[in-house]
């Protein structure tokens, strides 16, 4: 069996980078690998950046293209496919996933145990069904956040909304031990994932996950109001659902939003203005934003 090859040539960096992150990240099903390098055809052609990802069945190349204009905003090249030999592109993938250190976080895959220093900050998180390793820009800058939030404060009832590996409800059981943490998504891969990341990370006992499409479920509306809650989605859904995360949290109470291209953050930040939250802090990765709201 042969696995095949998506590949996008484009000239931009930052928008090689955002098209690389959403390809990885916002697809259900995402490639099984994906890599990102600087290519020179030949000595009078200019340097472009290449993504190449690979899948074990061909996705709609025009499609995908199409739907990756939308949510980057911006014109990229048509996708080019190829047919490749078969391997196990996922340990491959893996394998090639560095260690990522955000603020006191470490976070790293079972192939760097070994090379990883142990101690409270240290997160095991492997690539794989659920989104959340870090390497993204949206997760790494919640992270950061986190990582700061938690050195000036104490959070007692926590909500991890879009939980998908389970990284930052993992991310503040060690920085809260007191904390009561509920971590859901509406996919139930993802929350079986998280459940199996939290107990290989030993916080497991601590952290409720379960599925649940957006604030519906009886259990959140028994645990309201939460005084932090996170939700790295995307844009839309984070608008949509502003009305329900603001009730559902309590007043003072720090809200943490990431998942959306800095183009798209006026307007979530303008739906939670219009709810009563303000904003403390915007920070701008590789083209992606995390707000950190508060509400009055």
């Amino acid at each position: 069996m042969s696995a095949h090859k998506i590949i996008f040539d484009e000239p931009d960096r930052g928008t090689a980078h955002a098209l690389a992150a959403a390809l990885q990240d916002l697809f259900d099903p995402g490639p099984s690998a994906l890599t990102l390098f600087e290519h020179q055809a030949s000595a009078t052609e200019p340097h472009i950046w290449r993504i190449e990802a690979y899948y074990d069945e061909m996705p709609d190349a025009a499609a995908l293209t199409a739907t990756l204009r939308d949510i980057l905003g911006v014109t990229i090249p048509e996708a080019q496919v190829a047919s490749v030999p078969a391997l196990n592109w996922v340990a491959l993938s893996q394998a090639a996933l560095p260690p990522v250190v955000a603020g006191r976080f470490t976070i790293h895959g079972s192939h760097d145990t070994a090379r990883v220093p142990r101690g409270p900050f240290s997160i095991l998180i492997d690539a794989g069904e659920a989104f959340g390793t870090a390497h993204h820009a949206t997760t790494y800058g919640c992270l950061l956040a986190i990582d700061k939030l938690t050195r000036s404060g104490r959070f007692e009832n926590v909500l991890d909304l879009g939980c998908g590996s389970g990284v930052l409800a993992i991310a503040i059981a060690r920085t809260n031990p007191q904390a009561r943490i509920i971590a859901t998504d509406l996919d139930e891969q993802s929350v079986k994932v998280a459940a199996e990341n939290m107990q290989l990370n030993g916080v497991g006992h601590r952290i409720t996950a379960l599925c649940a499409n957006g604030l519906d479920a009886a259990e959140l509306r028994r645990a309201s109001p939460f005084d932090l809650i996170i939700a790295n989605i995307l844009a839309g859904p984070l608008v949509e659902l502003s009305g329900a995360v603001s009730r559902a949290l309590a007043a003072g109470g720090v809200l943490l939003l990431s998942g959306l291209l800095t183009h798209q953050a006026p307007a979530v930040i303008a739906a939670y203005g219009a709810k009563g939250l303000s904003l403390a802090s915007h920070a701008r990765i590789n083209g992606w934003s995390t707000l950190v709201l508060q509400k009055r």
